[in-house]
């Protein structure tokens, strides 16, 4: 018979329960950078060991040194990447104090009376939904030094981040063969062999989706570089290379690529000689960079990421969105990976279940 001491009892029970669950959670939201810093640093050393494997087998170099060379072969192209920032951080901060606001308003004011004009001549009344949507007065050109300030800003904070995950790269790098014993110790006996082949595919899917994704910005910053060579927009190499960089945020990557590229073609083009022509050529390499996304969104993404994870498009679409709706652009970055280790882990471990058959049946 339950009495009330045992209701009770069991009501203090699940109040812990619930307390120690929220503890953990709100633990958890506390130290997220480190599980990033976790997270970044296991992207790295995916990436790194075949170059280690080289150093190794093919220069006869030792486990550590092959590490430690590696590890500094990365940071010199992340200091080669950081230095691209200099020149162009120096040309714009120059442009900047060229700029004319309110010539630029009258050039806006120009094209838009151009646009009013061709439409009148199909007999489209333009001057009502202008004057609601009262564009050119709703555009505020101080976004522009505001936005380059924000982005300096960002690029400032991020010492310590990499500090700490060159750190924990390091050692998941060194000691692999120590972790890999010690991990063995804790599995059970039963699922040890599923565990550990679970992880070997892990490794081998993720690692194809990484080098799909590098192809992927490969070719996006191949297709971004031809457009801006072609309108002779200011430093196109960094830039290029910025705007494909951004691409590893699934779909929110591009609209910011695309606001970038916008504000930094803008920069390239002010001055009393040049400034004329600064929105005739943004509004042709928004274009250009419009088509390439297209290409890129149409036929790359889908052959590539489809190819790399084994996994049908419409799939790949869903995680993506359904984890940015819930984690927002960190869910969305790692929302593959992560549905990538799910299906192994479902595939090994219940391999009967029906939906498991059907989302694993190409892995």
């Amino acid at each position: 018979m339950i009495t009330s001491k045992t209701i009770a009892n069991g009501i203090v029970r699940a109040v812990l329960i619930l307390a120690v669950i929220f503890l953990a959670l709100l633990f958890i939201y506390k130290i997220k950078l480190l599980f990033i810093y976790l997270f970044i640093a296991l992207i790295v050393s995916l990436i790194a060991s075949p170059v280690i494997h080289f150093f190794e087998r093919r220069l006869k170099f030792k486990h550590t040194l092959a590490v430690i060379t590696t590890l500094a072969f990365f940071l010199l192209l992340l200091i080669g990447f950081i230095m691209l920032f200099v020149p162009l951080i120096i040309t714009q901060s120059h442009n900047l104090s060229l700029l004319d606001t309110a010539q630029l308003q009258q050039d806006l004011n120009s094209v838009v009376m151009q646009v009013k004009s061709y439409f009148s001549d199909y007999n489209i009344d333009t001057s009502k939904l202008m004057k609601e949507a009262d564009i050119t007065s709703s555009i505020n050109f101080t976004f522009i030094p505001n936005f380059i300030n924000s982005l300096v800003g960002i690029l400032s904070g991020f010492g310590v981040g990499l500090a700490s995950v060159l750190f924990i790269t390091f050692f998941f790098l060194k000691d692999t063969e120590l972790f890999t014993k010690s991990f063995r110790k804790i599995l059970p006996d039963e699922h040890e062999e599923k565990i550990l082949h679970s992880i070997r595919k892990v490794n081998h899917l993720l690692s194809r989706y990484f080098i799909g994704l590098i192809l992927q910005m490969s070719i996006l910053f191949v297709m971004y570089l031809i457009v801006l060579l072609i309108f002779g927009v200011e430093n196109a190499f960094i830039i290029a290379f910025i705007t494909a960089l951004l691409n590893i945020i699934p779909y929110i990557g591009p609209l910011i690529a695309t606001v970038l590229v916008i504000v930094l073609t803008m920069l390239g083009h002010i001055g009393p000689e040049a400034q004329g022509e600064m929105l005739s050529t943004t509004i042709y390499v928004l274009i250009g960079y419009s088509l390439a996304q297209v290409i890129d969104n149409n036929v790359s993404t889908p052959l590539i990421f489809s190819n790399s994870v084994n996994s049908h498009p419409l799939e790949i679409f869903i995680v993506i969105l359904g984890s940015g709706f819930v984690f927002g652009i960190l869910g969305m970055i790692i929302a593959v990976p992560m549905y990538t280790i799910i299906k192994v882990v479902a595939k090994e471990f219940f391999p009967q279940n029906p939906i498991v058959k059907v989302l694993t049946k190409d892995l």
